[in-house]
C-alpha cells in the first residue's frame, strides 16, 4: 500500500463507469475488446455475483488479473472468494485466484501488463509506465493488486 493511511484506489469517472458497463455488456455477448472479459466474483457482503470488465493478462504462460485502479471492491471480493469467473459470450471460465506478493515476479507481471495495456491504464499508475525503472515499478507495486488465476478443469 502507499504511504497514505488508506489503500490506494482511484474511483472511475462517470464516463469510465458508463464505458465499463458497455464493455461488460459486449463481453457478455461474445465481443472482447482487445482481449477484455467480464469478471464475476461473489460479493463478500451481499453474496451476489458482482461483474466488472477486466483485462486478463498472460505472462510467461500464466494468466493474471491486475487491478489498475488499486484496492477496488472486486479485489476485496476476490480476496474473500478466492476465485471467480471470466466470461466472453457463452464461454465461461471458472478460476481460483491467489494474490501475488510484492516481489520480482509481481514487478515483471506489472511491467508486461503496462506494455500490453498501458494505452488504457497508464493514468492509474501515477506516472509509472512499462519503461519505468525496476525501482519505480516496485514502488508502485503495493498499490496494484495482482492475482495469479488458475482455470478449473
Amino acid at each position: 500500500m502507499s504511504a497514505q493511511s488508506e489503500p490506494y484506489y482511484l474511483k472511475g469517472s462517470p464516463t469510465t463507469i458508463r464505458l465499463n458497463k458497455v464493455i461488460g455488456w459486449l463481453a457478455r455477448r461474445g465481443l472482447s475488446l482487445a482481449g477484455s472479459a467480464e469478471l464475476s466474483v461473489r460479493g463478500r457482503k451481499s453474496g451476489q455475483l458482482q461483474r466488472i470488465p477486466v483485462n486478463p493478462h498472460t505472462h510467461e504462460g500464466v494468466q493474471y488479473l491486475v487491478s489498475a485502479r488499486g484496492h477496488s471492491q472486486w479485489v476485496k471480493n476476490m480476496l474473500a472468494a478466492g476465485g471467480g469467473e471470466l466470461r466472453v459470450g457463452r464461454k465461461v471460465r471458472t478460476f481460483e485466484a491467489v494474490e501475488l506478493a510484492d516481489d520480482d515476479l509481481k514487478r515483471e507481471v506489472l511491467r508486461t501488463y503496462l506494455e500490453r495495456w498501458g494505452w488504457q491504464v497508464d493514468d492509474y499508475f501515477k506516472g509509472v509506465t512499462a519503461k519505468s525503472s525496476d525501482a519505480e515499478i516496485s514502488a508502485a507495486s503495493p498499490d496494484h493488486p495482482v492475482f495469479r488465476i488458475t482455470v478449473d478443469g
